[in-house]
């Protein structure tokens, strides 16, 4: 049997179609309904369906009020609160197109992406960082909450696969990727209800993520919010540790979390007291066996992970109706064509490894990459993800990690080659190269072996000031020479290996 699925497709995305309006649809049958709870030690603050619905449309006024109109980008620079999706939304309501960032990016960093996008607004929260020299006029985050009060703009509706939004995912060559999506891709998650959240209008979703990130903004808000049901979401600053307090406190049903969050958790407590909670879920990497064995053992529910990416979201996982063997990282979700390719392009057989890969027909696959004005589509029939897997013979696939070197950081995809250009601008430093690292049996870190007489708290100094904190190398470990291969390009794989003899 070969490694390819393809099950009955989902119904197609009804035309005409606005992401936002299917997003709060629930404004209309159940508009006093909790939608969204910022949790935060000093109390929650609420919104209900009715609410948020008539704040996101007032935000689309303000936008069209500034000079926006459908097509122009807007560049996110904000924290998790509100104002994050009043803004995404409320740009969406009328066709501008929204690009939310991560908020501890420096200066340089982004820079580079409104390089990239050329936007026509910026909005930021106060504090966050700015481009050195800004390329559009600023909206303060104060100045964006003023417009709630406005008129509700009418829903831009119109073809399903327009373009959305876009969010940035870093390519091999260590330059941020800008990945489009289209309207078409929230109807895509009703794939993952089933196949992965087990969620419904009564449930209420904890999301410990940042709202930037694709995974907090599907899986934490869209996904219940498609449901009707209630979205949690933890305030800028409130720590790990207090997690679990809240779910107790706001009878979450659903907890969402990266692996690392989890394993921080468990490390803290050893068993939970968690009575509402159903089960939770897990992706932005892969989720160590351990890890869900002590979630079991904590508190009496399961983990579900799954697997997916900034250009297809989740498309493969564990669920409560289906739950993925010990050690996979799930099942393909009922309507998704996936398959394992090998060197020539074909499935390969069932138990053999090859390149996980989505079929161009599957409606959450992103419209393309973009450069300039330009959208470009990715071609042939499969979209090859660049992570080895196999699927087994029931089906269930399991995750080998990156074909490449993409180092994965708390769950966010990181570019060896950027970390390389920022610590090689330092003096003292000949070469370098950034290497995913294990210290533990279910954890790893950036570590950057380094050529030159640069000292290592120089180093990571000079790491504070040019990168973001999930980018910053945790382990400096300096070598006389950087192995290289034949063709001269580094040899990420020698160093991992003389690593792991060391220990």
């Amino acid at each position: 049997m070969l490694s390819v699925t393809d099950s009955a497709s989902l119904a197609p995305c009804p035309a005409p179609f606005n992401l936002a309006h299917y997003v709060l649809a629930a404004a209309q049958s159940r508009p006093d309904h909790i939608a969204l709870q910022i949790v935060r030690p000093a109390g929650t603050e609420r919104w209900s369906y009715a609410r948020l619905d008539a704040a996101v449309r007032g935000v689309a006024t303000g936008l069209l009020a500034r000079g926006l109109g459908p097509g122009d980008r807007v560049l996110l620079r904000l924290g998790n609160g509100v104002s994050f999706p009043l803004a995404f939304l409320g740009a969406i309501t009328v066709g501008i197109v929204p690009v939310p960032t991560a908020a501890g990016l420096t200066p340089a960093e982004v820079a580079k992406l409104c390089a990239v996008i050329d936007p026509r607004l910026i909005v930021a929260a106060e504090g966050v960082a700015l481009p050195a020299a800004n390329p559009c006029p600023v909206l303060s985050e104060t100045e964006l909450r003023g417009f709630e009060a406005l008129a509700p703009a009418d829903w831009a509706m119109g073809d399903p696969n327009r373009l959305a939004y876009i969010v940035f995912t870093s390519g091999t060559s260590g330059v941020p990727r800008a990945v489009a999506h289209a309207h078409r891709a929230v109807w895509a998650r009703r794939m993952m209800r089933g196949g992965w959240l087990g969620i419904g209008p009564d449930d209420r979703l904890l999301h410990a993520g940042a709202l930037n990130w694709t995974y907090t903004l599907g899986a934490g808000l869209f996904d219940p919010w498609a449901v009707g049901a209630t979205a949690m979401v933890a305030a800028d600053g409130v720590a790990v540790d207090q997690l679990p307090l809240f779910a107790k406190r706001f009878d979450a049903t659903i907890f969402a979390a990266v692996p690392g969050v989890y394993r921080r958790i468990l490390a803290q407590n050893p068993t939970l007291s968690l009575p509402r909670l159903r089960h939770g879920l897990s992706a932005g990497e892969k989720l160590p066996l351990s890890i869900r064995e002590s979630w079991r053992a904590a508190t009496g529910t399961d983990l579900h992970e799954a697997m997916g990416m900034s250009e297809c979201s989740t498309f493969l996982s564990s669920s409560p109706a289906h739950p993925a063997p010990d050690g996979a990282t799930g099942y393909p979700q009922p309507g998704r064509h996936v398959a394992i390719l090998g060197p020539d392009g074909a499935p390969v057989p069932r138990g053999e490894a090859g390149i996980l890969a989505v079929h161009h027909s599957d409606p959450g696959l992103f419209l393309g990459t973009v450069e300039g004005e330009t959208i470009c589509a990715p071609k042939g029939d499969w979209f090859q993800t660049g992570d080895m897997a196999v699927m087994a013979q029931d089906g269930a696939i399991t995750s080998l990690g990156r074909a490449d070197d993409m180092i994965n950081a708390g769950g966010f995809r990181v570019s060896p080659a950027e970390i390389e250009a920022a610590l090689n601008a330092y003096p003292g430093v000949t070469a370098s190269a950034a290497v995913e690292l294990p210290v533990k049996t279910d954890a790893s870190v950036i570590a950057l072996f380094y050529a030159g007489e640069a000292a290592e708290d120089a180093l990571a100094g000079h790491a504070e000031t040019c990168l973001a904190r999930y980018k910053q190398p945790r382990l400096y470990l300096r070598r006389e020479a950087i192995p290289v291969t034949a063709n001269g390009k580094i040899n990420r794989r020698a160093l991992r290996e003389e690593w792991k003899a060391s220990q």
